[in-house]
């Protein structure tokens, strides 16, 4: 395979419909001759934010499509699942951010696949809630059909739990109230969800659940009680719940149950079934049977919250909540005491000190589920493609919504053309941008727009000359490389917290 040159992959560019002709003669003026590296090439494409890193990776490696579908553009693969992907994509009639799930190619040509897939997004395009990311759009087109839905900035309740571990007891509560809200509203359009899981449940960057992946209840498939041997892999779990409970197939109460589950991983950081991808462990009768009480891992759990968990995950349906309100109703009187102090931990200290005479300790409020930058925007202001992804993934990890911009002076013209201030806090590196990065900080500063915005300053210890010529403050400082991520959130933690003043 002959090298990939700069002049090779803007024919690329001009092919795949991402940019024409004009757009490329504008970035062979800026550089100023052709004679220029694959390197040299990309970066001013980046900088010029003309195409992202994902779009460029694929022209690099000769991928032909999948940069567009119908009217929407590719700008990053945010999602992979066994039947399809999920991209970040723009509307390019109307600018708007949308996820644009695609199914798989090697099912495509499954015509049963293919008609599962699109009933599943006409059917969940019906439902408009709060706690349910909305479809906006069916693409029934044969060589490759989509969905359309809001892009929700943020992460899956599974990755959220890969970082966090455990939750608190009120954090987890308004978590699983926000599904019981999404279901209430299903089960009032004659729907339930049959995939609850946890990857199935976003976060948003507010804290907020949102739904995703309804239809398969109304979807007819392979899977049934007296076929357990080829049950639709997206709902084996739920073959697997009804086979060991005796129910019918469909039965609306299987979602409670794992809710169930997805509060009991949530409240003590363990799942409540053993994890496993072999079908025939799934189907087990054990593994339904033989869920530990929570409170095995986590006895400090209120009480309320443990009797709540309980009814949810019991075997028989008849014992678990009958519907999606009555359990949302409970999930509310739970998150009450809990409010009110109804913590085991708590308890037992008071009545430990009550036994001794001494006076009961207060019990500490419970925190507000929130991340440590929860509702914070950053912004990067770095060329190096490495480093914008290293710093997105380590900040975005954290709850930071993060925006990335390659040339200096363009993220200081957001700030200038925006109605409302675009980031909470910048960030400009010298590393790789050196005197222009330094002058759009020190620019940053002094302009009426901007002044009163923290930022702060990445420079290389063998950077000497930009250091000093750098106009810092109280809430425009100033860190060395090569730098921990842990120093940059500290320092983040601090400037917004305080009140800035110029």
């Amino acid at each position: 395979m002959s090298e990939v040159t700069a002049e090779k992959l803007s024919q690329r560019i001009i092919d795949s419909g991402l940019l024409d002709s004009r757009q490329l003669e504008t970035v062979w003026s800026e550089l100023g001759t052709r004679e220029v590296t694959l390197d040299q090439f990309t970066s001013l494409l980046l900088r010029r934010e003309l195409l992202t890193n994902f779009q460029l990776s694929r022209l690099t490696k000769g991928d032909r499509g999948g940069y567009f579908y119908g009217h929407y553009k590719v700008l990053y693969l945010t999602g992979t699942g066994t039947f399809a992907r999920v991209y970040r994509a723009v509307d390019l009639n109307t600018g708007k951010v949308v996820a644009v799930k695609v199914l798989r190619k090697r099912f495509r040509d499954d015509k049963i696949m293919t008609e599962q897939f699109l009933r599943e997004g006409e059917i969940g395009s019906k439902l408009r809630h709060p706690n349910i990311v909305p479809i906006l759009e069916v693409s029934k087109n044969i060589s490759a059909p989509y969905l359309v839905m809001d892009f929700v900035e943020g992460w899956n309740l599974r990755e959220f739990i890969k970082v966090r571990k455990k939750f608190t007891p009120a954090e987890t509560l308004r978590i699983v109230i926000d599904i019981l809200n999404g279901l209430v509203y299903a089960a009032e359009q004659g729907m339930s969800h049959r995939d609850l899981k946890l990857s199935n449940v976003l976060i948003s960057s507010r804290g907020r659940a949102r739904l995703v992946d309804f239809g398969l209840a109304a979807i007819k498939s392979t899977e049934s009680i007296k076929d357990d041997d080829s049950p639709n892999a997206r709902t084996i779990d739920y073959a697997g719940l009804e086979r060991a409970s005796g129910c019918r197939n469909n039965d609306p109460r299987s979602d409670l149950f794992f809710v169930g589950c997805i509060l009991y991983q949530m409240a003590c950081g363990v799942p409540a079934l053993f994890e496993t991808r072999d079908r025939i462990q799934r189907l087990s009768v054990q593994r339904y049977q033989n869920i530990k009480p929570i409170v095995q891992h986590d006895p400090t759990l209120p009480q309320s919250l443990v009797l709540m968990l309980s009814k949810a995950l019991e075997l028989s349906p008849e014992k678990r909540f009958s519907t999606p309100m009555e359990m949302l109703e409970e999930a509310k009187k739970v998150q009450r005491r809990i409010e009110a102090g109804d913590l085991a931990a708590a308890d037992a200290a008071a009545a430990a000190a009550a036994a001794e005479g001494a006076p009961p300790a207060p019990i500490a409020p419970q925190p507000v589920f929130e991340q440590e930058g929860a509702t914070r925007t950053i912004m990067i202001v770095e060329s190096k493609i490495e480093a914008q992804d290293l710093l997105r993934e380590r900040l975005k990890k954290h709850g930071y919504r993060v925006l990335i911009f390659s040339d200096p002076l363009r993220a200081i013209t957001r700030f200038e053309d925006a109605e409302r201030q675009p980031a909470d806090c910048v960030v400009f590196s010298t590393v790789n941008l050196g005197r222009s990065a330094l002058d759009a900080f020190n620019k940053f500063g002094i302009q009426a727009s901007t002044k009163d915005v923290p930022a702060i300053l990445f420079v290389d210890e063998k950077q000497g000359d930009l250091v000093k010529a750098a106009a810092l403050s109280k809430h425009r400082v100033l860190l060395s490389m090569p730098l921990k991520v842990r120093e940059l959130r500290n320092t983040l933690l601090k400037l917004l917290a305080e009140p800035q003043v110029a």
